[in-house]
């Protein structure tokens, strides 16, 4: 296995026992590799969720251009759901996790088919 098989076992393990979801594993994957290099830098492959820049930063590359969603205050609101489902206390709020959750919780994953 590679690193980034590695890194996606880990997202489904923070999947299952951090947020209490069961994985759809070609989903994460998709998702993961979506996320590119970002995965393998530390600082990119978290979302500080306490920065509003980063929360902006997840809603505009994210939300709106990836996943294709009309700016408003329901994706504030998706974000804030993600990251109390997470855990605000967590450290370590993997983007690919959270983009994950983004796109089951709007029902988007068409976007990566």
């Amino acid at each position: 296995m590679g690193k980034r098989d590695d890194l996606i076992a880990q997202y489904a393990d923070d999947l299952k026992n951090k947020c209490g979801m069961t994985p759809d594993m070609d989903l994460l994957t998709k998702v993961t590799i979506a996320c590119g290099p970002a995965i393998y830098n530390v600082d990119a492959a978290t979302v500080a969720a306490s920065q509003a820049s980063e929360i902006e930063t997840v809603k505009t590359n994210f939300l709106i251009k990836k996943l294709g969603l009309s700016d408003g205050p329901e994706l504030t609101a998706a974000i804030d759901k993600v990251v109390e489902t997470y855990g605000k206390s967590e450290r370590n709020k993997y983007r690919a996790v959270v983009y994950y959750m983004l796109t089951k919780h709007f029902g988007k994953e068409a976007v990566y088919g």
